[in-house]
């Protein structure tokens, strides 16, 4: 673990993964709600979490132990966010020959895990969900579509994750949901914000 400073009250915690990210995510919200620790934002990333509006960065750093152990399973504080899906995605077959399983398999899979938003990023609203073993990572794409349609659920390495927004993606798509991502209107605006739990279901 490594901490950098990133400006005059903001500083980065560089760290070897996700668990350790969602780790240090939680230990610091935790301690922000109950006052021990002031920051105005608290971002995770991939492999770093960035405070911004830390009135003592260097007191940041020795609140954190040195070994960053995430826990087992959520902690169960946050309610799970269930997403109605159906599974009919243009990549589904395969993935499914990926994991040596059939379209059943990989429904049965992917409903079956309990997933965390790790961070957010892309686009807004974009979280980037893990929970699935190594066994179930997939590659990108070999070619990136030039657009992947709103509400998309999708596979990239070690994430699943939701298309908000129409964009461009290299991701496998596997099914379609009708939740909606990021409404300006809604407060927070996006559906999944990190530390979040989050369910597939199969749309009957």
């Amino acid at each position: 673990m490594q901490v950098r400073r990133a400006g005059p009250s903001a500083i980065l915690i560089e760290l070897p993964g996700t668990e350790a990210v969602s780790a240090a995510y939680e230990l610091l919200t935790g301690l922000r709600e109950r006052g021990d620790l002031t920051a105005a934002d608290i971002v995770p990333a991939a492999r770093t979490v960035l405070l911004d509006g830390v009135p003592d960065p260097d007191r940041v750093f020795r609140l954190l132990p040195r070994d960053l152990t995430p826990a087992a399973e959520p902690d169960g504080q946050n309610t799970t966010i269930t997403i109605t899906t159906r599974y009919d995605g243009e990549d589904l077959d395969d993935v499914a020959r990926l994991w040596g399983t059939d379209r059943a398999g990989v429904i049965a899979i992917h409903t079956g895990t309990a997933f965390r938003v790790a961070f957010c990023g892309f686009a807004p609203g974009f979280a980037y969900l893990t929970g699935l073993g190594p066994r179930h990572h997939v590659p990108r794409r070999p070619t990136p579509r030039t657009r992947v349609p709103a509400g998309t659920v999708a596979l990239a390495g070690p994430y699943s994750g939701v298309y908000p927004t129409a964009s461009p993606g290299g991701w496998q798509l596997i099914g379609r949901t009708r939740a909606a991502l990021f409404d300006l209107d809604r407060d927070p605006p996006a559906l999944l914000t990190p530390g979040a739990t989050v369910r597939f279901v199969e749309e009957a």
